[in-house]
């Protein structure tokens, strides 16, 4: 068995001194400028924790939030949010947007009456992302700029039936990607499928 031992020559002349490091520190600097800013104002990942979500997001899962949208409109009605939970905002809780400022929420025999200006009789919300019972009987009239939420899986859920709804300024942003588990990646992993009552009741406020 041989190797080849002859020199050849090489594709390009080599680097003058230092000039590697340079535009490592150049690379690294772009970095910081695209990736930074991205990162803390754009959109970040959040870990899913518990499983007040279920079906919907399970224990474990890997999401995308954009942090950016909700500057330039209002959350919608079926929406899941990313927010700081009011008691303790340090911590971050998902949870699905089921009652807009100015509406009132009625929890009451397993479903969920919206009464608002366009519906003052109210209207039961037809929820196919819940699997599990709506327990609780409860009455609650948003003020400007506060938001209704509940967890998909109402049984184990800690959400506004329990502390109360979430002011504006603590609404984070929305899931836009699932990355992980890859069997499950997908763009806008909490979207509900539209409905005309949801279109009718989103659009009142709108």
């Amino acid at each position: 068995m041989s190797f080849e031992t002859e020199q050849r020559p090489t594709v390009a002349p080599p680097a003058k001194n230092g000039s590697f490091w340079k535009e490592l520190l150049g690379y690294a600097l772009l970095a910081l400028v695209i990736v930074v800013p991205i990162r803390l104002w754009v959109a970040q990942p959040f870990v899913v924790n518990g499983s007040s979500m279920d079906t919907t997001f399970k224990d474990g899962q890997y999401l995308v939030v954009d942090e950016i949208s909700y500057r330039f409109y209002d959350p919608k009605r079926g929406d899941v949010l990313i927010f700081k939970y009011p008691l303790d905002t340090s911590k971050y809780f998902i949870k699905r947007l089921i009652g807009l400022p100015g509406e009132t929420v009625i929890v009451k025999d397993g479903g969920v009456t919206i009464v608002n200006q366009d519906h003052p009789q109210g209207i039961k919300l037809d929820e196919p992302y819940v699997h599990s019972p709506t327990y609780g009987d409860m009455t609650v009239t948003l003020a400007p700029g506060e938001y209704f939420v509940m967890g998909d899986n109402r049984l184990v859920s800690s959400d506004s039936r329990a502390w109360g709804p979430v002011p504006r300024y603590d609404i984070i942003g929305e899931p836009v990607m699932r990355l992980l588990p890859l069997s499950q990646l997908g763009l806008w992993p909490g979207q509900v499928a539209s409905s005309t009552m949801f279109d009718t009741l989103n659009s009142a406020k709108e």
